[in-house]
């Protein structure tokens, strides 16, 4: 225990990782349109940085119902397994290691995303909170989210088999496994959370009720694909978009602990990673680590020295980085090396666009791969 480095080799239960260091998913929104088709300029970003141990997409949405900014990529048509496809053949090419993350935003949605202008939720609770999309000249900006409408039982079992269809189109195109994005405040994150699950059926009330869907849905995606390919992404200390439920935390217990029954092959936490944002409780750290003995991803904004000192006290697996990873194509050879990281070069470039701000940013040494 005391020997482990980020740098070390780590198997992610059949899949050999060349390191602890992980990709996080983060949405750029370059999808071709129509469609929301991923393209070969995608391919080439991801191809860049296959040198991460695993890559773990964009948020991809599962139907066109989960869509929830524009030109974001979907794993629902022929066109959009093949555009994928792409992006796993070229990680494959490079030696990596790649999962797709399966998306719902349920109602972190546009109004102009659904016929009846209506975004689906477990309750008719609008969020607090604003997507991005593009308007018909082209220009991308932010919008209120809508007040939803709630989901219907029969709707429910719907969007379960959307997820169900999404894994098995990840694994034709080529992907290693799936990773579904349960927080957020997302679809899933919303059931989980009393502030956005207010219903009186088996989806709401109680603490079995609110992971109920969580569970049916990993259950549908793991007895497809295995559950060695299927992980999923909580964020137990993310409070915007009208989340903030102190027992949230009970719920993502509870839900690991199914998760370790089931065999998931990992939890991934996304952590808070603003300046002053709170720091993740080491007794809930000890209590999940203790729950749940499958690999644990961490992210959000983690130095050497942290990722030392959670690896040291086994409370963390792999170790995700974001928007270092964007102009750093090569960051585990730059970490592993001491070299200095380079900076984002234009905000703007952060969503949508070209190929500038994605994939021009250089290797340290040019001979990098």
């Amino acid at each position: 225990m005391q020997n482990r480095t980020l740098f070390d080799s780590y198997h992610l239960k059949a899949l050999s990782l060349k390191n602890r260091i992980v990709m996080a998913p983060m949405t750029r929104a370059r999808a071709l349109q129509p469609g929301n088709v991923p393209s070969a300029l995608m391919a080439a970003y991801y191809q860049q940085r296959a040198s991460a141990g695993l890559i773990i997409t964009e948020a991809t949405q599962i139907s066109p119902q989960g869509q929830g900014y524009s030109w974001t990529p979907g794993l629902h048509s022929a066109e959009q397994v093949e555009g994928w496809r792409l992006s796993a053949e070229a990680v494959h090419r490079a030696g990596g290691i790649i999962f797709s993350q399966l998306w719902h935003v349920g109602r972190m949605s546009y109004a102009g995303f659904h016929e009846d202008g209506k975004p689906v939720a477990p309750s008719a609770l609008a969020p607090d909170a604003q997507v991005w999309v593009v308007d018909e000249q082209g220009k991308g900006h932010m919008v209120d989210c809508p007040q939803p409408r709630a989901l219907e039982h029969t709707d429910i079992q719907q969007i379960i088999a959307d997820y169900r269809q999404a894994a098995l189109n990840a694994i034709n195109a080529g992907f290693d496994g799936v990773e579904v994005h349960g927080g957020n405040g997302y679809l899933i994150d919303q059931f989980l959370r009393r502030t956005s699950n207010k219903r009186t059926d088996e989806y709401g009330g109680s603490l079995a009720n609110r992971i109920r869907f969580a569970q049916e849905v990993l259950d549908a995606i793991s007895d497809a694909i295995g559950n060695t390919r299927t992980g999923i992404r909580l964020s137990p200390f993310i409070t915007q978009r009208g989340m903030n439920d102190p027992q949230v935390t009970e719920a993502i217990l509870a839900l690991a602990a199914w998760c370790e029954k089931k065999g998931i092959a990992y939890i991934h936490l996304a952590e808070a990673d603003w300046d002053d944002a709170p720091q993740v409780p080491a007794d809930f750290r000890e209590t999940l680590r203790a729950t749940f003995s499958g690999t644990l991803i961490v992210a959000g904004n983690y130095t050497l020295n942290k990722v030392d000192k959670l690896l040291k006290a086994g409370l963390a697996d792999l170790f995700a980085f974001g928007r270092p990873f964007i102009a750093n194509p090569d960051l585990p050879y730059r970490l592993r090396n001491n070299l200095p990281l380079a900076t984002i070069s234009d905000p703007a470039t952060l969503f949508g666009g070209n190929s500038a701000g994605y994939t021009d940013y250089p290797f340290y040494k040019t001979d990098e791969t």
